[in-house]
């Protein structure tokens, strides 16, 4: 059975650079060298204001939204970093949302 896919292609306008860590090591106990990927996504931000106890502190996070798996090599997205817009940001988690049938709908990025 063939699944509507949640996050259309024609949505996608942002261009964003993702440099994903992986976890393990090589068979000489290297870290295991980080994935890259380069393209489209749709791209939320929000800002949030935390106070604190010297000044107020405004922390901008936001979501990329990606048609299909765009790392199908790893597992899961535990960490890594982001260039959206000029900016550099790291991802604070990603997460691989499954059809029923297991196959990778679409993928989601949080950044901080």
């Amino acid at each position: 059975m063939s699944w509507p896919c949640l996050v259309l292609e024609q949505w996608c306008r942002t261009d964003i650079d993702l440099t994903f860590d992986r976890e393990g090591v090589s068979e000489y106990g290297e870290p295991l060298p980080p994935m890259r990927y380069s393209g489209r996504c749709n791209y939320q931000d929000k800002a949030k204001t935390v106070l604190t106890a010297e000044k107020k502190l405004v922390e901008v996070t936001g979501s990329a939204l990606f048609p299909g798996d765009i790392c199908p090599d790893l597992s899961v997205i535990s960490g890594g970093r982001a260039v959206v817009y000029g900016t550099e940001r790291r991802i604070l988690q990603g997460r691989k949302a499954r059809n029923l049938d297991g196959t990778v709908n679409y993928t989601e990025v949080l950044l901080i």
